[in-house]
């Protein structure tokens, strides 16, 4: 099995109630839904108020890489990463458990 985490940062100046903020995670909450290779999938928001944490978060798992690639590639993941990529910064890990 492979985790793979996200954590998103949004950018200077953008609020959790921009209407893209409101947009991409609606679609990152869907995805759970959408693709067959998800094993786990769950995604929220941040909860402390601490400098250096990130803004929202994204904790899955999928059976092994060929299935993270399947993910990766899947058109509604590529549309929630497009959405993203408006206001935010992420980083990633991907490891085996």
């Amino acid at each position: 099995m492979i985790r793979h985490l996200v954590l998103f940062r949004l950018n200077e100046g953008v609020g959790r109630d921009d209407p893209r903020v409101r947009q991409g995670v609606a679609a990152f909450r869907a995805l759970g839904g959408q693709v067959d290779e998800l094993r786990s999938w769950e995604c929220g928001w941040n909860v402390t108020d601490r400098p250096v944490a990130y803004d929202f978060a994204i904790n899955s798992s999928v059976e092994d890489a060929g299935a993270l690639q399947r993910y990766l590639d899947h058109p509604a993941h590529q549309a929630g990463v497009a959405l993203w990529r408006e206001f935010a910064t992420w980083v990633i890990a991907d490891y085996e458990f």
